[in-house]
C-alpha cells in the first residue's frame, strides 16, 4: 500500500542543525555587531583592572614598611578646617552622577529624541571632563605638595607611588578617552547622523562609560578606603 502522507524533508538535530544554522549565514545572536564587540573590549579591559588591582593588593601586603594613610595622603585644607578625603568624594559624586545622566541619554535615545540625547550625553561628557581635572589637581598636589613620585614616597612604603600612579592613571586614561568618545557621539546625534540606521551607538557608548565608573568605585575601595 502506498502511504498519501507527503514526503517530508529530514531537518538536521544535535550539532548537525548547529553547522547547517552558521553555514546558512543566519544571525546566531540577537545583538548589534558594535554592541558585542564591546563587551568583548570590557571583559578583556575587566581583566587588565583585576591585575592590577590584585598586584596592589599583593604590594601591599608584602611591604615592609607601613602603607601611607589615605586620610592624611589625600586630605585638603579648607578654611582652616582638616577634611579627610574631600577631593575624592567629590571626584566619586561626580563620576556616580555622571553613570545617571548617561542611562537618561541612552532612554531618550531610544525615544529617538535627539535633542534630549545631544544634552545628556554633552552632560556626561562634561561631568568626565571635570573628575579628569580634579584628578589632575589631585596628583599635582600628590607631586608638589607631598613629595610623592612613582620612586619613592616620604610618608611610607616606596611602592605606594609606583601602584597608585600606575591604575588611576590608567583609569583617567579611560576616562579621557571616554569623554572624547561620548562628545563625538553626542554631537553626531545633534547632527541626525542616527536617524536611519538606529541609536544602538548611544547605548554602546553607555556600556564603556559604566564601566569605566564601576572601575572607579573598585579603585576608591581599594586606595582611599582601605
Amino acid at each position: 500500500m502506498s502511504s498519501d502522507k507527503p514526503d517530508t524533508p529530514l531537518t538536521p538535530s544535535g550539532w548537525d542543525s548547529l553547522v547547517v544554522d552558521w553555514s546558512a549565514d543566519k544571525q546566531a545572536f540577537d545583538m548589534p555587531w558594535g554592541k558585542l564587540m564591546m563587551w568583548v573590549f570590557l571583559v578583556g579591559d575587566t581583566f587588565i583592572f583585576s591585575l592590577f588591582l590584585i598586584g596592589y593588593m599583593s604590594v601591599r601586603m608584602s611591604a615592609s614598611e607601613p602603607w601611607p594613610p589615605a586620610s592624611e595622603i589625600f586630605a585638603m585644607e579648607l578654611f582652616g578646617a582638616h577634611l579627610p578625603l574631600l577631593l575624592i568624594a567629590i571626584m566619586t559624586f561626580i563620576l556616580i552622577t555622571s553613570s545617571g545622566t548617561m542611562a537618561m541619554a541612552v532612554n531618550w535615545a531610544y525615544r529617538r529624541e535627539r535633542q534630549k540625547t545631544f544634552l545628556f550625553m554633552l552632560l556626561t561628557a562634561l561631568l568626565g571632563a571635570s573628575f579628569v581635572g580634579l584628578q589632575a589637581f589631585e596628583w599635582t598636589k600628590l607631586i608638589v605638595e607631598e613629595g610623592i613620585r612613582p620612586w619613592g614616597n616620604p610618608f611610607g612604603a616606596e611602592q605606594f607611588g609606583a601602584v597608585f600612579f600606575m591604575i588611576t592613571g590608567f583609569h583617567g586614561l579611560h576616562v579621557t578617552g571616554g569623554v572624547i568618545y561620548l562628545a563625538i557621539v553626542a554631537f553626531k546625534v545633534r547632527r541626525g547622523d542616527y536617524e536611519k540606521k538606529g541609536y544602538e551607538i548611544v547605548e554602546i557608548a553607555g556600556l564603556y562609560w559604566h564601566f569605566v565608573d564601576l572601575v572607579w568605585v573598585f579603585i576608591f575601595a581599594f586606595f582611599y578606603l582601605w
